[in-house]
């Protein structure tokens, strides 16, 4: 998505203000997936968000792609040190963006799979584009998640819904993610992100003390074990072949 005033020097990533709502977006061509560095970024903007929490934030991607997951044209090439980057660099943006004390909104611009679809389902609201296909398909890819990523799929999605999800691998539209629960909204694809940030505008203008802990008592329980679960992470020796 076009963004202006950007305040943070980054290479795939842009920062910016709109109406009092923090949008960060991602903008990797073609599809924003996810490599070390693309990840490296995001764990760092979020770290930057946490310690001083805006409003509200609105997480987008780029036109037609929220994200297509891990880069699997790169990660097979890793060797061990890049591949463990890349498995706490999931888990970091898992965790931080879960964790984060402000509200924080999804406008899923397009496609969102496999770690794609993980990240939009870290977002307190998520309203996606009509347009993109919607799906968690690690296991079809032969990717095992991360335990931040398989953690928060436990946590967000009803039990029927994981299940489809998650080991069926289907590709689905986004008002099927509506029926089964894992979106909140669908609009046409040039309106994600002027909703993203209504809805933002509204959330960020609850009091910001009771929506955190609101969210950390509906989230803490998970977050804590998923804290501990990440550092002993069996993906961290050995992750995609």
């Amino acid at each position: 998505m076009p963004v202006a005033d950007t305040v943070c020097p980054v290479t795939y990533l842009t920062l910016e203000e709109r109406d009092g709502v923090t949008v960060l977006a991602a903008d990797r061509p073609p599809a924003n997936a996810m490599d070390v560095e693309l990840l490296r970024e995001v764990v760092d903007a979020v770290k930057s968000l946490a310690e001083s929490p805006p409003a509200a934030l609105v997480l987008a991607g780029r036109p037609g792609f929220f994200s297509a997951g891990a880069d699997l044209k790169a990660v097979p090439t890793y060797g061990p040190e890049e591949q463990r980057a890349a498995v706490e660099g999931i888990n970091g943006m898992a965790l931080g963006v879960y964790s984060l004390p402000c509200p924080v909104v999804g406008a899923i611009t397009g496609h969102a799979i496999a770690g794609g679809m993980v990240l939009a389902l870290c977002t307190d609201v998520r309203i996606a584009s009509s347009e993109g296909k919607y799906g968690l398909t690690e296991v079809k890819v032969g990717v095992p998640y991360p335990q931040a990523a398989i953690g928060v799929v436990r946590a967000e999605l009803p039990p029927h819904a994981a299940r489809l999800l998650a080991l069926g691998n289907e590709l689905i539209d986004a008002r099927e993610c509506v029926r089964l629960g894992a979106f909140d909204e669908v609009v046409a694809p040039s309106e994600v992100v002027p909703r993203a940030l209504e809805v933002a505008a509204e959330l960020a203008a609850m009091p910001a003390h009771v929506y955190a802990r609101t969210k950390a008592e509906l989230r803490g329980a998970t977050i804590t074990h998923l804290r501990k679960a990440v550092v002993e992470d069996p993906l961290l020796g050995r992750w995609v072949s």
